[in-house]
């Protein structure tokens, strides 16, 4: 079973992390330049959102927002689990658990930021009282 509910939800959470993490100048100064246009589909529940990283916008839905030229396949419950700090990206792409397409290695450039918005996705679920995401 599939630890969101609706696409709805997979916006709320796994987009909201994005939506923090560019409301921090700092971040967002480093993550600019990388040029990374990211587009990540989740599956279980269905659900697109594209992270311009030069422009510090997020995009929700199919075929909205800017062309991708990084874009990464997982289920929701995989992303879920990836902002809780229990999936290393590399190793998830290794084993099939998440599919890329694109230079990824101008993403994995950018990937260890990512590690400051795991306790402010921790934070929003537990405020949002999510302890079934949070045990995942």
């Amino acid at each position: 079973m599939a630890a969101f509910k609706d696409e709805a939800e997979v916006y709320e959470f796994l987009g909201g992390v994005f939506r923090r993490g560019l409301q921090d100048p700092a971040l967002v100064a480093k993550l600019q330049p990388s040029g990374v246009v990211l587009r990540i589909t989740y599956t279980d529940p269905d659900a697109v959102i594209t992270v311009d990283m030069p422009g510090a916008e997020i995009h929700t839905g199919a075929g909205v927002g800017p062309e991708p030229n990084v874009e990464l396949f997982m289920s929701s419950d995989t992303g879920n689990r990836f902002w809780l700090g229990k999936v290393v990206l590399p190793v998830a792409l290794a084993k099939g658990q998440v599919r890329a397409k694109g230079p990824v290695a101008k993403l994995l450039k950018v990937l260890p930021l990512a590690k400051g918005l795991f306790g402010p996705y921790k934070d929003h679920l537990e405020s949002a009282g999510r302890a079934d995401l949070l045990n995942a």
